[in-house]
């Protein structure tokens, strides 16, 4: 099976899906995720952070009740517009995406990861299907609308999809925590090990889930995110 911009096969016994999804969500990606702490870097230095028992109980809070299960529940929503080809709820997905950031910082993460990936798409993996509804995100995107939009024109199937965003959001930051000093490799190695069950619980409450169900209670990491501005020392963007 050949990919639509693409001129390699997969390797035997990949699906395709997984091919691009390998890539997309790979860590050498161009999308700049490596910049932002989505927040750590502020929980850090109020001393919120410490251990590794620390970062995953703050890893865990975002899957459950916070910013990763509504990126799950936008990217399933906007997923499903973009391949009814329903411009209208794709759209609305996105706005509600950008209107869901607690801060300055994290709309400049979402927006500016969101716009790199869907440019990076374009540039790299172009498709028909793609082409036609890349227009209708003209502004600024959020990120998990951009691999919504992708996903769905590339006929990766939305679980895959969400999985694979699940465990880059929660390897992205257990990397921002090494950087920060408060884990080493093999303790991240643990943690990720330690959440995949709920991030796959995660991800299917999110493929059955609706945009209704949007809502969170993670206020220390949206205040981290926000003090994060004005924070005088540090190494990420947010």
């Amino acid at each position: 099976m050949s990919l639509d911009g693409g001129n390699s096969e997969p390797p035997r016994g990949i699906p395709a899906f997984q091919h691009l999804l390998f890539v997309w969500l790979s860590p050498s990606f161009p999308v700049g995720a490596f910049a932002y702490s989505h927040g750590l870097e502020q929980a850090v230095e109020r001393g919120y952070l410490k251990s590794r028992a620390d970062l995953q109980d703050w890893l865990d809070g975002l899957i459950e009740k916070g910013s990763l299960r509504n990126d799950l529940l936008l990217l399933a929503a906007a997923y499903r517009a973009a391949a009814s080809g329903n411009i209208a709820a794709l759209q609305l997905a996105n706005s509600l995406a950008l209107a869901l950031q607690p801060s300055a910082e994290r709309y400049l993460e979402t927006t500016q990861q969101g716009g790199s990936f869907l440019i990076a798409i374009a540039a790299a993996w172009p498709n028909t299907a793609f082409a036609e509804l890349h227009p209708a995100l003209a502004g600024e995107t959020a990120y998990p609308v951009s691999v919504a939009l992708a996903a769905a024109t590339h006929d990766i199937p939305l679980r895959p999809a969400l999985e694979a965003y699940a465990f880059a959001f929660a390897t992205n930051l257990t990397s921002a925590a090494i950087r920060l000093g408060i884990i080493g490799q093999t303790d991240a190695q643990l943690i990720i090990a330690g959440l995949s069950p709920k991030l796959y619980v995660a991800t299917a409450l999110a493929e059955s889930g609706t945009i209704e169900e949007i809502g969170g209670a993670t206020f220390s990491a949206d205040l981290c995110s926000l003090e994060h501005e004005t924070q005088y020392s540090r190494l990420f963007r947010s």
